[in-house]
């Protein structure tokens, strides 16, 4: 653990390096903050945790200057920290990671990380040598393996986190904030973060570590600060208490633990058929079946082509051979706006971005996917309709929000989320594709997903779940489809997937043979509607 290192001793004497006092904060509509307080000891990694809406981010903003706050007082090694802003902030020590990027899409990766402070010559031109030595020299220390010089607008979510890392940290803070730093991150990236993180915790440093990943939170952090709504609940010793404790002050209540999946019957009828699939860039001869009431989960590490094969499918991604078959008729799909017509819906990851119109209301967002067909009427918006159904979904999936006419930016990132699963909801469609469902996403809201997964493959819907979460795909998969290098090296049934099973594929190189040991439970289940070629367990 992080308190384990030299700082630790270091952390119970004198004023805590960072301290929170009766800090409130209130938006139009919302109370975001009410008497706040925290305390971060030098030397230690804090972690801060509560439901989406708890508090969490705008108390992370006050603390790096985004916002003032109404009223309360913060301190900085016992002395009163007046904050005028975020370069006043980093001046003082404090930086900060955002769980939405900050970055320049069409600067290059060395431009953004020291962007404001790049090297000149003569003190006017820009030294693009030097930009790009500095920024080469911190991702070689910091063990990132990023190109200086490619643009970040093509890198994958997973690559833009390692350039907000990268950024805070050549700042050489004394406070670090990292609010969901691992959401993209597949469990390899997980312990590379860890690691620079618990080499930058000093006797004179301090991270502030928020997660949804509990997990991550008894390895990592020394102390657990729980909000809700707003409000201080309690600060926990991790050493002395457990995930379902914490869990259960978060949420004010005890969360079931999720039983596996069902086992769904192979007579199912097949929605979905997908045979050869190639595109230009990654993927090679990927075939699989989705058949009706199936969840069906991709897994890989980051690079393998989970994502890819998602926007092959919805024509995002142009494909250059293959066929998909869909309900038993081959259909060729050209772009995302053809697939909702062939009723296949697709969640982003980055939903930002691809999956939201954030100046927008709620209302609308949930509405656009299915506005023409169902709630037109002779060429005009049918707006009570809009309105009733989506107050239906914002009650349904808990969508913390004052109105359906809020503007989605004003949204928690987590409830951000719900509303483009809320979109597809609407849309009814046969074939959902949901790529890292609950990123971002409290334990509380990510039970709910979970249940809502399991109700629409009741349902019938026949799901693709793409998650860099190993458990979440263990828990809610059918079967778990693993990729890497562009190709699907192992296919495992519910009951034959492990974690170390999954992880054996996802570091297996296409074509390479398997050297697990033979399963000894039956394989029938894993062999149905897939290609001869991919390895099951046990061959």
């Amino acid at each position: 653990m992080a308190g384990e290192n030299a700082g630790a001793a270091a952390a119970q004497a004198g004023p805590a390096l960072l301290r929170v006092e009766d800090v409130s904060k209130s938006f139009p509509g919302v109370k975001a903050l009410d008497r706040m307080r925290l305390d971060l000891r030098h030397g230690e990694v804090l972690a801060l945790v509560g439901e989406n809406g708890a508090g969490k981010s705008t108390l992370m903003k006050l603390l790096s200057g985004i916002h003032t706050p109404d009223e309360g007082r913060f301190f900085l090694d016992g002395e009163p920290l007046r904050l005028t802003g975020p370069r006043d902030a980093q001046q003082r020590g404090i930086s900060i990671i955002h769980q939405e990027f900050n970055l320049m899409p069409d600067l290059t990766v060395a431009q953004n990380i020291f962007i404001g402070r790049e090297p000149r010559k003569a003190g006017l031109l820009l030294d693009h040598r030097a930009l790009d030595t500095r920024a080469r020299e911190l991702l070689d220390r910091l063990e990132l393996p990023l190109d200086v010089r490619r643009t970040v607008g093509t890198l994958t979510v997973a690559q833009q986190q390692m350039v907000e890392i990268a950024k805070a940290l050549s700042y050489n803070p004394r406070v670090l904030i990292m609010d969901e730093p691992t959401a993209a991150l597949n469990d390899t990236e997980v312990r590379v973060l860890h690691q620079l993180i618990r080499r930058f915790v000093r006797p004179r440093t301090g991270v502030i570590y928020i997660s949804h990943r509990m997990e991550e939170l008894a390895s990592l952090c020394d102390r657990i600060t729980v909000i809700r709504d707003g409000r201080y609940v309690e600060t926990l010793r991790t050493a002395e208490t457990s995930m379902p404790e914490v869990i259960a002050r978060m949420v004010g209540r005890e969360l079931e633990a999720g039983a596996g999946p069902r086992t769904v019957r192979q007579e199912r009828e097949t929605v979905l058929s997908v045979s050869g699939l190639c595109t230009k860039t990654l993927l090679d001869d990927v075939g699989f079946d989705l058949r009706k009431g199936e969840i069906l989960g991709f897994a890989g590490l980051m690079g393998a082509g989970r994502t890819e094969v998602a926007r092959a499918l919805v024509g995002a991604d142009p494909i250059t051979s293959g066929t998909v078959t869909l309900h038993g008729r081959p259909v060729r799909i050209k772009n995302p706006a053809d697939a909702a017509r062939h009723r296949i819906g697709y969640l982003s990851e980055d939903r930002k971005r691809l999956g939201l119109l954030v100046e927008d209301s709620v209302s609308t967002n949930i509405a656009l996917s299915s506005l023409r067909e169902r709630f037109q009427s002779f060429g005009f918006v049918r707006d009570a309709a809009v309105q009733e159904r989506a107050a239906e979904l914002v009650s349904t999936l808990r969508i913390r929000t004052p109105s359906v006419g809020r503007p989605v930016k004003n949204l928690s990132g987590g409830n951000q989320q719900k509303v483009v699963i809320a979109k597809w909801l609407v849309k009814e469609c046969d074939v959902l594709i949901f790529d890292e469902p609950t990123r971002g996403i409290d334990v509380g809201a990510k039970e709910e997903i979970y249940r809502l997964l399991d109700e629409l493959a009741e349902q019938g819907k026949a799901i693709i779940m793409i998650s860099s979460d190993l458990p979440e795909v263990l828990r809610m998969s059918h079967r778990v489809l693993v990729m890497a290098e562009g190709r699907i090296t192992g296919e495992l049934s519910a009951a034959e997937a492990t974690q170390e099973r999954v992880m054996h594929y996802a570091t297996l190189r296409p074509g390479t043979p398997s050297l697990e040991p033979s399963a000894s439970h039956d394989n029938t289940a894993s062999r149905t509607g897939s290609n001869p070629g991919i390895p099951k367990a046990g061959e």
